[in-house]
């Protein structure tokens, strides 16, 4: 095949391409030149300058942003802020904290064992805990464990269940803690003030919660230390509750319910109130727990049941026993079967 002019057909080849790849790239062009545009009669004369004092804030109000009523600049320092508050503080604090306790309650069980009670039982028992008053504390001990797993899953999850399970079942581990937090907080915290209500009369400073103290609760020193019907570190945990225990509600009620027109500084100081009191609180409610389980002889039998035995009462709260002693009864025998009518003694079961 003969050509007559191979410069003008390698011409128009050329020109074919440069027109083709034109069209290909039109689009992006056309994209970025109206983006531009759009940011030029938005933002007319944009200079470093002025960004830094769109992030100091002396600024008007073409530089701020609009949706739903915000008064805050387009760069909002304070969220950074938080952010590093919570990634550099708050997070390894609740890291310390619980981990610290974890670590301590095993090497204080290793060392010094389960406190056993001194004196035998005496069989004779002594109504401690009403119905409605461990009913209350259940309650609020569930509403406790699973806010805390739910939020110990949303702060720190993400490094553990993430990289074993992978993104699908991460993500709805994610979502199930958010909706069980979001829930279960509003109900914990009517619970947790009515319990502390009721509990009140109990925990209130005395003279002898100094001499619990200087003897370490019975670890150091000889003979029991007095006590009424709360001792010094009960009420300890009780005020922690009635105050850190708050704060940590009412912040929850504050990230809870944003429809009532609290701003984003208002949330970003709730969110790291409420991470660090329940961060806190969580690492002593496991030295609760363990005192109140593993760690000492007849406490758990206590929220059990509601009674205890006398030898425990004048063990650990020896003033508490001397008012309520004339109380103690013995539990009834438990009934045995009537013997058969014919006078044979009923089998063993093989």
């Amino acid at each position: 095949m003969h050509i007559a002019n191979p410069g003008r057909l390698a011409g128009w080849l050329a020109v074919t391409l440069v027109l083709a790849f034109g069209l290909l790239l039109a689009p992006a062009v056309l994209a970025q030149e109206t983006a531009d545009r759009e940011t030029a009669t938005a933002v007319v004369g944009v200079t470093p300058d002025t960004w830094r004092l769109v992030r100091s804030g002396e600024v008007d109000a073409n530089f701020r942003d609009s949706r739903a009523d915000s008064n805050y600049n387009l760069v909002n320092a304070s969220g950074e802020g938080w952010r590093q508050w919570r990634n550099r503080w708050v997070s390894p604090f609740g890291l310390i904290a619980i981990g610290g306790m974890a670590l301590m309650i095993a090497i204080f069980y290793l060392l010094v064992g389960r406190k056993t009670l001194d004196e035998p039982r005496t069989g004779r028992l002594l109504l401690r805990w009403s119905v409605l008053t461990r009913a209350l504390h259940w309650s609020v001990a569930t509403l406790f464990i699973l806010l805390a797993l739910s939020g110990l899953n949303l702060l720190y999850g993400k490094f553990v269940f993430r990289p074993l399970f992978g993104d699908a079942i991460w993500g709805a581990m994610v979502s199930a803690s958010k909706v069980a937090h979001n829930y279960l907080g509003p109900l914990f915290g009517v619970l947790l003030v009515v319990l502390l209500l009721k509990l009140l009369r109990h925990n209130l400073p005395s003279r002898e919660d100094l001499t619990w103290f200087k003897k370490g609760g019975g670890l150091t020193g000889k003979g029991h230390v007095e006590a009424g019907f709360a001792n010094a570190g009960e009420k300890v945990w009780y005020w922690l509750l009635a105050t850190a225990g708050v704060a940590v509600i009412l912040s929850g009620f504050v990230l809870d319910f944003p429809n009532f027109g609290q701003g984003r500084d208002t949330m970003q100081w709730a969110n790291l109130i409420h991470a660090l009191g329940a961060l806190g609180l969580t690492a002593v409610a496991l030295g609760h727990i363990y005192i109140g389980t593993l760690g000492t002889e007849g406490s758990f039998e206590g929220m059990k049941s509601g009674y205890v035995d006398e030898s425990w009462a004048k063990e650990h709260h020896s003033l508490w026993y001397e008012e309520v002693k004339e109380s103690a009864e013995t539990p009834p025998a438990p009934a045995q079967a009537p013997p058969p009518e014919d006078g044979t003694l009923p089998q063993r079961p093989t």
